[in-house]
């Protein structure tokens, strides 16, 4: 019962908009058409198939042909530009896959460079802790201040106090004062 009633409440909103429409082309007609008939600008049925049957028709004809021909044109170089468009595509997702690759691949030297780089000064680190203390001052005195303080951070603390103890003090105090100074800027920014 209930749809019943919204099936009507439909069709009564659909019959009072289709009045509406008709009043306002009956109002619009009335307003406007009554000048032009008055004018007598209207042509007779006479006189349109008169004119449409001895001019207008081939040259009507002729345009469509011509406006058939552009649009077959427009046609084919959006077909010509849509295929070189595909093209592009194609050929950017190669070079991108292409790349991708060439990234994996860098990355892997890096990561095989670096580890090899750090397993060397491992290595090197292993020997200055196994080294007598005092030799391995002698040679870190000859090296920079800096490049020195990094294999001592390096190294096993008791190896590193070690050497440290047969350093010139001013030597040592450098080398500390650079290891202690390492991640100072990370604290502060």
């Amino acid at each position: 019962m209930t749809n019943r009633r919204a099936v009507r409440a439909r069709k009564g909103a659909l019959q009072v908009i289709a009045i509406l429409v008709l009043s306002s082309a009956i109002v619009r007609l009335s307003l406007n058409g009554a000048p032009a008939l008055a004018e007598g600008s209207v042509v007779p049925p006479d006189e349109v198939s008169a004119e449409v049957g001895t001019q207008t028709v081939p040259e009507l004809l002729a345009a469509l042909q011509e406006r058939e021909t552009q649009v077959a044109e427009r046609e084919a170089l959006i077909e010509e530009r849509s295929a070189m468009l595909q093209n592009a595509r194609h050929e950017v997702e190669q070079q991108l896959a292409k790349l991708e690759q060439a990234e994996r691949s860098l990355a892997a030297t890096l990561a095989l460079a670096e580890g090899a780089s750090e397993a060397d000064l491992n290595q090197l680190t292993a020997v200055y802790e196994n080294m007598k203390p005092a030799e391995a001052a002698d040679v870190f005195a000859e090296m920079s201040p800096e490049f020195a303080a990094g294999f001592l951070g390096m190294m096993r603390p008791d190896a590193a106090a070690m050497i440290m103890t047969e350093l010139e003090p001013d030597v040592a105090l450098s080398f500390s004062v650079i290891l202690a100074g390492r991640n100072a800027n990370t604290f502060s920014e």
